[in-house]
């Protein structure tokens, strides 16, 4: 009475018509053994072997108890940035390290803007969700909010119901554009993509207010704000726009901005990967950093310290260790993450910028 693969799959009552046994007795042989003798369950797991059975659906049984003891990660990237780029897999190690200690497992639902995204949402078999950051208008977050389990959104946007956990990136962008800035007639800033469209372009005047990614609407309002206390007009301050965070277009873009006829002398990038490739773009140009072009970028990552990187310190692994907690029912102490700012050799320290024409 063996199964063979082209057959059903082998029922628990079939399992228990063969052991001898009633259906209960069958269930709790391998989910409370300690309720059944050692003589009945080795007639269930012996009838078991016998039918290929390979144990209780465990979906089935999640369906049991409520819970799928597993959190999902939505990322509206394609799924290998969430192991190429180093500060999302610093953000996902933040959630696994919580997972890991609450005995949890964690799925990672990529969202590219097609048809189906709100249904892998409402189909995902998972107890909370974690949103990395998105735009205003991605219909995912309507999808996580219909589904009624516990959610937390990384960055923004801000939805009505579900925390948010992130730094207050205007002021961060405010402190560190003023670094960039400080002594620049020709700012230039890199930027994350504005939409969900990813438009790569190079542009100036850019409404912050029009921009629908919040992360990068907030940082383009900090920068706008540091340039105008130095004196400059947003409208001056050329805004090349990546497509993604990615180093080596941040550098094609970085060279065209170079290779202009009012080539940028301070370029504050949204990222440390971003910023490696303007420093990239200003070397092979036959320029200094900081001397010809002052660059400054974002996160304090490896490579930050590598290039001299003057940055926005932020710890991306802590933010989604506190992302975890929130979606899996604690009340953390404080939603709105810390920041800092390194200064490091790729801005003009203070008397020289001071004396800057």
């Amino acid at each position: 009475m063996e199964s063979s693969a082209g057959s059903k799959r082998v029922t628990l009552a079939q399992v228990a018509e063969l052991a001898g046994v009633s259906v209960m007795t069958a269930s709790y042989a391998y989910n409370r053994p300690e309720r059944v003798s050692d003589r009945a369950r080795s007639k269930v797991l012996d009838a078991a072997a016998r039918l290929g059975y390979a144990g209780p659906d465990p979906s089935a049984r999640s369906l049991r108890r409520g819970s799928t003891r597993t959190l999902g990660v939505v990322m509206g990237e394609h799924l290998s940035y969430a192991f190429e780029d180093p500060e999302a897999a610093s953000f996902l190690a933040g959630i696994a390290d919580v997972c890991a200690d609450r005995g949890y497992g964690m799925t990672i639902l990529p969202i590219t803007g097609a048809a189906d995204d709100g249904k892998r949402i409402t189909e995902a078999a998972v107890d909370g969700f974690v949103v990395w950051t998105t735009s205003d208008d991605d219909p995912v977050l309507s999808a996580v909010q219909a589904v009624k389990r516990p959610a937390v959104v990384h960055g923004g946007p801000a939805v009505p119901g579900i925390a948010l956990v992130g730094i207050d990136d205007r002021a961060a962008a405010r402190a560190v554009g003023a670094l960039a800035f400080a002594g620049a007639e020709r700012p230039a800033v890199v930027s994350f993509p504005l939409s969900r469209d990813r438009i790569s372009t190079i542009t100036t005047g850019i409404d912050p207010a029009d921009v629908l990614f919040p992360v990068t609407r907030e940082r383009l309002e900090g920068y706008r704000q540091a340039a105008q206390d130095t004196g400059i007009a947003w409208r001056e301050v050329t805004v090349a726009v990546c497509s993604r965070n990615d180093t080596a277009e941040a550098e094609r873009l970085a060279a065209a901005l170079l290779a202009s006829p009012d080539p940028p002398d301070a370029i504050a990038a949204m990222s440390d990967q971003q910023a490696a490739g303007v420093v990239h773009a200003v070397r092979a140009a036959g320029r200094t950093v900081p001397g010809d072009v002052a660059v400054t970028g974002w996160d304090d990552a490896a490579v930050a310290a590598l290039l001299g990187l003057t940055t926005v310190a932020q710890s991306l692994r802590d933010q989604g260790a506190t992302c975890a907690r929130a979606a899996l029912g604690d009340e953390p102490t404080s939603l709105t993450a810390p920041w800092s700012i390194v200064r490091r050799t790729s801005t003009r320290p203070d008397q020289e910028a001071a004396a800057s024409p």
